[in-house]
């Protein structure tokens, strides 16, 4: 099946991010919000990008029109129904993401496929809402999306073999590298991350060392471009808790149990960048 229109639920930090590199990519993209408010802040910071990118001289002009011309927004989910591939792209919540599912199987075609960006639950969940569940799949972005390479697929025991091959293909058609996941808590990348910076947090919490040095002790000793207190802000420390508290009760390890100390950050709503304040201050 060649895939020819992508439908994008959300046009949030994630959605804006899919659907600009879709759209780049030569895709036809339709993405949907709740309301016109959140659909244009996705917009606009799609409009956004484009526009530092011409000044970098990045692209021209003339990319930054063709790309923006092949995005179409809409409150009305319904207008999605002509797409050959619908990712979701909402909030963390398994049971909207089981009604939108349910939703977008009831008027998408038959030989549409579903994908859902979540970081960690289960799809397979999802694919029972629908009367089509051979033809869902997890497809997760990292962030940001137009800047890191790395493409995760998600197979789950009813994903067919045909499914996920279009999957892969669509994914390299955007220039990312493919890994292949089950269908687990956290899937390779978070697995392996999420123990790593709550660690790092049990480490801070301890007064072992300070965040400074735990995030220099990565950078310059294991050579990541980032440390782990750093990554945390910039991952968000409610969408870390929200990941790691869901592994955990699906395993039951200590090493995926939040630190007190990421739990009370996040009641205080200190995020990360995205609220100014984490483990460090971006104000």
């Amino acid at each position: 099946m060649e895939i020819k229109q992508v439908g994008v639920v959300g046009c949030g930090q994630m959605g804006s991010g899919i659907t600009q590199v879709c759209a780049q990519s030569g895709y036809q993209v339709i993405v949907s919000e709740i309301n016109d408010e959140l659909l244009n802040k996705g917009l606009s910071s799609i409009n956004s990008f484009l526009t530092r990118s011409v000044e970098k001289g990045k692209i021209t002009q003339q990319d930054k029109d063709s790309t923006l011309s092949r995005i179409k927004g809409t409150t009305d989910l319904k207008d999605l129904g002509d797409c050959d591939l619908l990712i979701e792209a909402a909030v963390e919540n398994l049971d909207l993401k089981k009604k939108i599912f349910a939703e977008l199987d009831k008027f998408c075609p038959k030989h549409a496929i579903l994908a859902s960006n979540t970081s960690g639950l289960s799809i397979i969940d999802m694919a029972m809402a629908t009367a089509r569940p051979d033809k869902v799949l997890g497809i997760h972005f990292f962030y940001p999306v137009w800047l890191m390479k790395l493409l995760e697929i998600v197979k789950t025991i009813a994903t067919s073999n045909e499914t996920l091959e279009i999957g892969k293909d669509f994914g390299k058609s955007l220039g990312k590298t493919i890994i292949i996941a089950q269908d687990t808590p956290g899937f390779i990348v978070n697995r392996l991350m999420v123990p790593q910076i709550l660690n790092a947090i049990r480490m801070l919490e301890a007064g072992v060392a300070t965040k400074e040095d735990i995030d220099t002790g990565m950078t310059l000793g294991l050579n990541h471009p980032m440390g782990p207190l750093a990554l945390a802000d910039f991952i968000g420390l409610d969408t870390l808790f929200f990941i790691a508290n869901n592994t955990y009760n699906e395993f039951k390890e200590p090493q995926y149990a939040p630190p007190v100390l990421l739990a009370k950050m996040v009641t205080a709503g200190r995020l990360g960048r995205k609220t100014g304040k984490g483990f460090y201050d971006y104000k």
